[in-house]
């Protein structure tokens, strides 16, 4: 399956085009709308995060399989959409870092200070959730991949089922022709907090596996059964790529 015409006139577009056009996903936002007390908590927890992921990802040995699957969807001329669980984004920040993929935060106090490291981090930030502002921020990632920009779900966030993929990342790649690109990152020796999601933290000096699944291809003219079907693929690859971690740390 490979990308249109446009889709490849459109990754030929310059890092100042993306820049300029859109710079706002890039771009702090302003927290005039969130009293003194708040607003030094987002910056407090924005650079405590980013320091910490820096500290982890750096001192983390990465080993990687699968390769060959983001290779082939950039070959193809796609942008990707990248799909991982909401447990295991710590590393996945540190080793993505710089490539302007653009992630779905919420319109809330955590998402602010997660969009703030993220950006940090070279990510991009899109404003929405399952539960408030899903369709606007759907839009908005349809209109970056289409520019050739890269996007990410934390498939199972906001709030859960934990590792449950969520039908976003499908009719996201239905409506615009996009691989979903599912990977998954296992630390050998974590944290792992008392939340829905039992989100690891990494130690530092952790050895980690980065593996990434062969891409999901949605047609443009899936029914509902197409769909659920790709769904439950996209959940097969992910659960796939979770045992083998498991393996590898055991």
């Amino acid at each position: 399956m490979q990308a249109s015409a446009e889709q490849r006139n459109n990754q030929r577009r310059t890092n100042g085009e993306r820049e300029g056009t859109f710079e706002r996903y890039y771009r702090f936002r302003s927290l005039s709308a969130y009293p003194f007390k708040k607003r030094l908590l987002i910056r407090l927890a924005d650079l405590l995060f980013y320091a910490l992921i820096n500290v982890i990802g750096f001192t983390t040995r990465y080993e990687i399989r699968g390769w060959e699957h983001y290779e082939r969807v950039e070959r193809e001329g796609f942008a990707g959409i990248h799909t991982l669980w909401h447990d295991c984004i710590y590393l996945a920040i540190y080793f993505w870092k710089r490539r302007g993929i653009v992630y779905m935060t919420s319109q809330s106090f955590d998402g602010e200070y997660i969009a703030r490291f993220l950006q940090r981090f070279g990510f991009g930030s899109v404003r929405g959730s399952s539960t408030r502002g899903g369709v606007g921020a759907m839009i908005e990632m349809a209109r970056l991949l289409r520019a050739h920009i890269p996007v990410g779900f934390t498939v199972d966030g906001p709030k859960g089922p934990r590792r449950v993929a969520k039908m976003g990342a499908v009719l996201l790649a239905k409506k615009t022709g996009q691989p979903i690109l599912p990977f998954n990152v296992t630390a050998s020796r974590f944290w792992q907090a008392p939340s829905w999601d039992a989100f690891q933290v990494p130690l530092p000096f952790t050895r980690a596996l980065m593996e990434i699944a062969e891409p999901v291809y949605v047609p443009t003219d899936a029914d509902e059964a197409t769909l659920k079907a790709r769904l439950e693929e996209l959940q097969s690859k992910m659960d796939e790529l979770n045992r083998r971690g498991e393996e590898w740390r055991a």
